[in-house]
């Protein structure tokens, strides 16, 4: 019995001194990270980030973006319901916890066990300012361990209506949106305390992911949103069934406001330049101090393709237009929509359409890649593929034919058999190289455009080819430079992508079968006087589609028309053809006359 009780003593000892020990070492790292971490206080002075100027190509101010401008709430200012539902939905158990909530991690971390996937996550509101005003995006566990002791200073260091504040004023909610007082004037003209539920659970719903949520983007993901968020708050317990149900039942009204942008002279390329940012370069750093950027847009150009897509677009139809510099991939013109303040949806990075027979390229490139060659011959007839059987436009066909005639012509039943012929692999494979990003299933229809792509992805394909087979992704910067003036990023020091997509002679084949469409094929009207063009048509089925994408030597421009719903426009591609020529024609005055390696002007 002695000896029991000495083992039961000996093991008890030895468990009170490692846990000792273990409780020791915390304190030490704890009280060596506490140290270089910032002071709690400094929450009070945080500012968002000060103002970002772009600039064009030839140092016009193109827009500013400058710091909130619709100031801070006080805690006594902040609306109760307002409060519950960014409770409800991003932290219930805010009043409960000290700022980490063990509970909710253990909660988040079976749920998406369970789900085999991140169905929730387990950051606190606390963590969330923490990370917002102190820290990055980093995911290190050095991150981590600094936002859990920052958070548990700021609880103990300031009120709970304090930190909700905090994070209601700082809190990222889209579209330039910095904190809630923002958002309900953007997107309700409205001031926070105007607000009703419906419009409440809609600025809440956007925390986790505002772009994604966006009402401006995704009106039925932000409505569903919306839904969730009412949910919660109904169980919760802060809203009746009946308030949740009624909520439900309104629309979403929005009602744009002047945001705390300065007017674009170019909005659809400056939204799509902010979207870029975040991507490209960590704000963060230099997010109190602001930034210059010089841009790749060439204003004079905007203005024409503005103008192009505006005198194309009638009976609803909408357009799209992008240019891009081959050599360079610097983006010099971009117009997503006929009218920017009707509609921010910027359909040309955004919008997934089908290419028509604009994506013949990738077949016709590969089958140059297998050792075909323009002049060979390729039987034009009418077949069928399994159950599938291809016709041409004009339903008629024309026996063996050169592979150029067969590409100037556009014929399905060609494209085709190239496609039965080379194989699905292979044409995924090189349209993956020239940046398709969709994954294409294995239909035949895939050959005539059948899988959707954007008009930027489809353009920059076309630029590879102008480029002699360097594929460059697509970029807004020439340069980025911070507050003191030293440039941080650079695109002639290497920083953007580029890579050798297709061979140089398999590049020039294809540029002089693209120079036959327009001289001699459906791109006749894109025929520019002592000019060399090369570009295709497209048309997807039913017309739902509308495109033409060609090239001079130094500009690459694809323009698309189509309904945002996807039906029949009762057109043709020439609709898209006329507005690359109207465009083209004045783009080209500033340009000097060049030609393509080894075309017929040599």
């Amino acid at each position: 019995m002695i000896k029991a009780y000495r083992n039961y003593f000996c093991t008890g000892t030895s468990a009170l001194m490692v846990g000792a020990s273990f409780a020791i070492f915390q304190r030490i790292i704890v009280r060596k990270i506490d140290g270089i971490l910032p002071k709690v206080h400094m929450i009070g002075y945080f500012n968002r980030p000060q103002t970002l100027v772009i600039l064009s190509a030839d140092d016009e101010i193109v827009q500013k973006i400058g710091p909130i401008i619709h100031g801070k709430l006080e805690p006594y200012q902040v609306p109760a319901l307002l409060a519950k539902a960014f409770i409800a939905a991003e932290d219930r158990r805010f009043y409960y916890h000290n700022g980490l909530d063990f509970r909710g991690i253990a909660r988040a971390m079976i749920t998406n066990m369970v789900s085999h996937s991140t169905q929730q996550g387990a950051s606190t509101i606390t963590q969330q300012l923490a990370r917002m005003v102190f820290l990055d995006q980093d995911r290190k566990i050095s991150r981590k361990i600094k936002e859990a002791i920052l958070s548990l200073r700021i609880e103990n260091e300031l009120t709970k209506d304090q930190i909700l504040t905090h994070y209601l004023n700082t809190i990222y909610l889209g579209s330039g949106a910095y904190g809630v007082s923002d958002a309900s004037w953007i997107y309700f003209s409205k001031t926070p305390n105007q607000l009703n539920l419906a419009e409440i659970a809609t600025i809440a719903g956007l925390a986790p992911a505002p772009s994604t949520y966006s009402p401006l983007i995704n009106g039925k993901l932000a409505q569903e949103r919306r839904s969730t968020v009412l949910g919660k708050m109904r169980e919760a317990g802060f809203i009746t069934l009946s308030e949740e149900s009624e909520a439900n039942t309104i629309p979403l009204a929005i009602k744009l406001a002047q945001p705390k942008f300065f007017p674009s002279k170019a909005p659809h390329f400056t939204s799509w330049l902010v979207n870029e940012l975040s991507h490209t370069y960590k704000l963060s750093r230099h997010r109190s101090n602001g930034l210059t950027i010089w841009s790749s847009i060439h204003l004079g150009w905007q203005k024409e393709a503005e103008k192009t897509i505006l005198n194309s677009t009638q009976d609803g139809i909408e357009g799209a237009l992008v240019s891009i510099e081959p050599g360079t991939g610097l983006v010099r013109a971009m117009v997503g929509g006929r009218n920017f303040n009707q509609s921010q949806f910027n359909r040309t990075y955004q919008a997934l359409r089908s290419p028509g027979s604009t994506f013949k390229i990738f077949t016709y490139i590969t089958a140059l890649i297998e050792g075909l060659q323009p002049k060979d011959l390729i039987l034009d007839t009418r077949r069928c593929f399994g159950d599938y059987c291809p016709k041409n436009f004009t339903d008629h066909y024309q026996g063996y034919i050169p592979l150029s005639t067969a590409f100037e012509n556009s014929l399905n039943t060609v494209a085709i058999a190239l496609f039965h012929q080379i194989g699905f692999e292979k044409v995924s494979a090189t349209a993956k190289k020239l940046g398709f990003k969709t994954t294409l299933p294995k239909v035949y229809p895939v050959a005539l455009g059948a899988s959707g792509e954007t008009i930027l992805g489809m353009t920059s394909a076309y630029t590879a080819i102008a480029s002699r087979g360097i594929y460059i992704t697509p970029t807004p910067f020439e340069e980025i430079h911070d507050a003191q003036g030293r440039i941080i990023w650079c695109y002639y020091s290497g920083h953007v992508r580029r890579k050798r997509a297709i061979k140089n002679s398999v590049a020039n084949d294809m540029l002089i079968m693209l120079q036959s469409v327009v001289k001699n094929g459906t791109g006749r009207l894109a025929n520019l006087p002592d000019r060399p063009v090369a570009g295709k048509t497209g048309t997807s089925e039913g017309a739902r589609d509308l495109w033409f994408i060609g090239s001079v030597p130094q500009l690459t421009t694809g323009v698309w028309f189509g309904y945002d719903n996807n039906m029949e426009t009762n057109r043709t591609s020439s609709l898209a053809t006329q507005a690359w020529h109207a465009y083209m024609e004045k783009t080209i005055q500033e340009l000097p006359t060049e030609y393509f390696p080894l075309s017929s002007q040599g």
